[in-house]
C-alpha cells in the first residue's frame, strides 16, 4: 500500500533547530563568563591607602585586625575581639583559622614582621607571638590564638612610632552602609 499523498520528512525542521539553539546557549555562556572573569580580575576598590601619619605614631584605631581561634576553647576568638575593639581596634573577622592551622600560643600574621600595624598589635599581647610575614597588600593583621594564651594586657601601648615623613599603608575601613527603609537586607 502506498500513500495517496507523500509524508513530510520528519527531520526537515530539526535540522535548523538545533545548532540555533547552541549557538544562543553559546553565546549565553560566552558572555556569562566574560563577565565573571570582568567582576573576579577588576578589583576597583583600593585595599589601603598610603598616607603620613599625624605625629608619627601609628594608633588603633587606624589598623584593621582579623581574630582567629587556632587551638584556643571556643569562643575565646570572640572574647578577645571584644577586648581589643574596646580599645579601638578595627576588627574585620572573628572565626576559627581559617585554614585550619593550630598554634601554641598566639601568632601574628602580616605584611612585614616589623610592619607598625603588627608591632601595635603585639604590645597588646602579654605573652610574645610568633610574627609570620606574608607579604599582605591590605596590611591588616591575623591574630591567631591557641590553646596556651592567657589574655590581652590591661593597658596595652596606646600606639607605635614611625620615622619621620614615611607614608605608611593604611587599610580601607569601610564602614557598613543602613539599608534603606523599605529593602529587605537578605
Amino acid at each position: 500500500m502506498t500513500a495517496i499523498h507523500p509524508q513530510p520528512r520528519p527531520h526537515s525542521r530539526a535540522r535548523w533547530r538545533t545548532p540555533i539553539t547552541m549557538v544562543i546557549l553559546l553565546g549565553i555562556l560566552a558572555g556569562g563568563g566574560w563577565w565573571g572573569w570582568k567582576a573576579i580580575s577588576s578589583s576597583a576598590d583600593p585595599t589601603c591607602v598610603a598616607q603620613k601619619l599625624p605625629n608619627n605614631r601609628l594608633v588603633p584605631k587606624q589598623v584593621v585586625l582579623n581574630v582567629y581561634n587556632g587551638g584556643a576553647r571556643a569562643g575565646s576568638a570572640g572574647r578577645v575581639a571584644e577586648v581589643l575593639k574596646k580599645y579601638g581596634f578595627n576588627i574585620n573577622k572573628i572565626s576559627n583559622e581559617p585554614k585550619g592551622d593550630k598554634v601554641d600560643v598566639v601568632s601574628l600574621r602580616g605584611a612585614s614582621a616589623n610592619a607598625p600595624e603588627m608591632l601595635l598589635v603585639a604590645g597588646q599581647l602579654n605573652q610574645k607571638a610568633v610574627m609570620v610575614a606574608d607579604g599582605r597588600t591590605d596590611h591588616t593583621v591575623d591574630l591567631v590564638i591557641g590553646a596556651g594564651f592567657g589574655s590581652v594586657k590591661l593597658k596595652g601601648i596606646p600606639s607605635v612610632s614611625v620615622p619621620a615623613g614615611t607614608e605608611v599603608c593604611l587599610p580601607v575601613i569601610r564602614t557598613p552602609q543602613p539599608i534603606p527603609s523599605g529593602q529587605n537586607p537578605n
